[in-house]
């Protein structure tokens, strides 16, 4: 589909606009109205005369690099969006172009073999010492398949009606705090409307042991069965690590698979100071990893690694024509929920020996640093409080300076955000804590400093003053004034 030359010059061509963009954009995003985008890519008419591949990148520049959203831009604070190591993008400018499918050995080889070599490592840095994993499209696949698993165990040597009738009863316990994947993954795996069971938290959003007991021997009172527990180590909202130690405990107990989500804080697997937060994770019959998240990867990257390697069998089908039976060669697709499938370990294997674990782990520490400072920060703001604690790098706060009522304060969540966003200067998101609208912070950037961040709250703080004044004079909340932003440095866009 081109040649050598031309690989050369489209590749090169859009590296250097890329990295024009890196060193010149003053904000996370233009702030162009919704329909105004609609109106441009709606006009590209795809069944037109070719533009060429220079066209193509430049129509691409206008279109896509212009109106993207640049997430190693310090304003941008919104979600578990990480900027990404330039290994890892070198990696995947090879991965691309070979398009290697790691599916089979026969059309994969050494791909193959550095996948499952990363994938050891990973399972070594949990405490696996019999384990294995797969890459998969992102964590909520990799949630997916893991409780996939977890039913095929709860229903093998079951067949016919009695197996239907054991999925019928079958229920998986878990937080309101636990990623919305997991009452995804029931649905799909056509267990009971009632399958997820909720298990309470505590005052500061980690699984209660007491409760995660006491509803588990009230499902096997009701005749049901427990097919998994899902701990989160790293919830979205607080960031909070489930007490996985003694949640462990009660699944031995019972024999209850035991997944632990660790999406979000997978990370601290490689950090100097912060691992022992994830005690008892060794414990977990399968684990979650998103590398997309900590480990600063392009999307996309994450993986399920589980204690046992033999567990995957639980899921393994064969075809003649792609994995026979009796095949001994090393077929990833054995493990795998996919069959085509990206080679995005040969991104971490890039960053592992580019970079190295030990600088990722400094950074994730680094990042949860500056969030247990800006936390800090908040605990004195005069106007802004502070709404939850955190083990790893999320922010949630609301202004509701001494006399405005809760109502007021929660009114001006939404406007607050939606000023931000539709500027295109500073990225916060929304949420919701115990009942009541609230402002969130994530941060995932490790050159973004307190100081920067108590200037961007302050502006928050402003915005919000001057939204309630517009309000309290009968006015509307829809876009407030603010102070300028200082243009960043190309220092803190690295």
């Amino acid at each position: 589909m081109g040649s050598a030359t031309e690989y050369r010059d489209r590749v090169t061509d859009m590296a250097e606009r890329v990295a024009e963009h890196f060193r010149n954009v003053s904000s996370p995003a233009t702030g162009t109205p919704l329909d105004e985008l609609r109106r441009r890519v709606d006009a590209v008419d795809l069944d037109a005369e070719p533009v060429g591949g220079a066209g193509a990148i430049e129509e691409i520049d206008s279109l896509y690099l212009q109106e993207a959203v640049w997430f190693h831009h310090p304003d941008y604070l919104a979600h578990l969006n990480c900027p990404v190591d330039v290994n890892a993008v070198a990696a995947e400018t090879a991965l691309a172009s070979v398009n290697t499918s790691v599916d089979t050995y026969d059309q994969s080889r050494v791909a193959t073999l550095i996948e499952r070599h990363v994938l050891a490592w990973a399972a070594e840095k949990i405490g696996f010492t019999q384990g294995d994993g797969i890459f998969t499209s992102g964590g909520t696949q990799s949630n997916l398949q893991a409780l996939f698993l977890a039913r095929q165990a709860a229903l093998a040597g079951f067949s016919g009606r009695e197996r239907s009738e054991r999925q019928a009863g079958l229920v998986v316990l878990t937080t309101e705090e636990s990623h919305f994947s997991v009452d995804k993954s029931a649905l799909l795996l056509g267990l009971a409307d009632d399958a997820v069971v909720t298990v309470a938290s505590d005052s500061e959003g980690r699984m209660d042991p007491e409760s995660l007991e006491h509803r588990l021997t009230a499902a096997l009172a009701e005749g049901r069965v427990p097919m998994a527990i899902c701990a989160t180590a790293g919830t979205t909202d607080r960031g909070r690590i489930d007490p996985l130690p003694r949640i462990a405990d009660i699944a031995e107990r019972h024999d209850v698979w035991l997944h632990a989500d660790a999406a979000y804080g997978g990370a601290l697997l490689v950090s100097p100071t912060r691992r022992g937060l994830l005690a008892g994770i060794e414990r977990a019959r399968s684990v979650t990893i998103d590398f997309h998240k900590g480990f600063f990867q392009p999307v996309s990257s994450s993986a399920l690694i589980l204690r046992d390697r033999q567990d995957f069998r639980l899921g393994t089908w064969h075809a003649d024509y792609l994995n026979p039976e009796e095949s001994d060669e090393p077929n990833q697709v054995d493990k795998s929920l996919q069959t085509t499938r990206r080679f995005d370990a040969l991104k971490l294997f890039a960053t592992l020996r580019g970079t190295g674990s030990r600088a990722i782990g400094e950074s994730i520490d680094q990042v949860i640093d500056v969030a247990r400072e800006t936390r800090e920060f908040l605990e004195c703001h005069e106007t802004l409080r502070l709404l939850s604690g955190s083990d790893l790098s999320t922010v949630i706060f609301r202004w509701q300076p001494d006399g405005v009522s809760d109502a007021d304060a929660d009114a001006l969540v939404a406007p607050i955000r939606r000023h931000f966003l539709e500027s295109g200067r500073l990225f916060v998101a929304k949420t919701v804590l115990d009942g009541r609208p609230a402002l969130k912070l994530t941060l995932l950037n490790p050159d973004v400093r307190i100081d920067h961040l108590m200037d961007r709250l302050n502006v928050v703080a402003d915005l919000a003053a001057d939204l309630h004044e517009r309000a309290s004079l009968g006015g509307n909340t829809g876009l407030g004034t603010t102070r300028p932003f200082p243009h960043p440095t190309e220092e803190s866009h690295a």
